[in-house]
């Protein structure tokens, strides 16, 4: 299993900037989930908790999804896409139960 590593040093502008702009969203992504989970503890209101899962799976889990699936297996055999894909797809029926669900 041969994998191409690319050395941070050796890396490109654009592969550096895709990386940042990634790790950022999960980061920003994560923040606001939080303060929704906090608005559910604080107001016991089950809305906030779907959001709050649903950001997390809009925006932390595809990367770190990224993350772990081309660090432990060899990404030609995973469909790496597909799995940010399907989190994401979560990550909005959520929302959108959030909004519009009766709880």
């Amino acid at each position: 299993m041969s994998r191409n590593v690319v050395r941070i040093d050796e890396a490109t502008v654009f592969e550096l900037l895709t990386v940042a702009s990634l790790f950022l969203v999960a980061l920003f992504g994560t923040l606001i989930a939080y303060q929704a989970y906090r608005g559910y503890r604080r107001n016991d209101a089950r809305s906030m908790l779907y959001l709050a899962l649903g950001l997390l799976l809009l925006t932390l889990f595809p990367f770190l999804l990224n993350v772990a699936v081309t660090t432990l297996v060899d990404p030609e055999q995973v469909v790496i896409a597909l799995l940010e894909n399907v989190s994401r797809l979560l990550g909005l029926v959520a929302i959108t139960y959030s909004l519009y669900g009766h709880h």
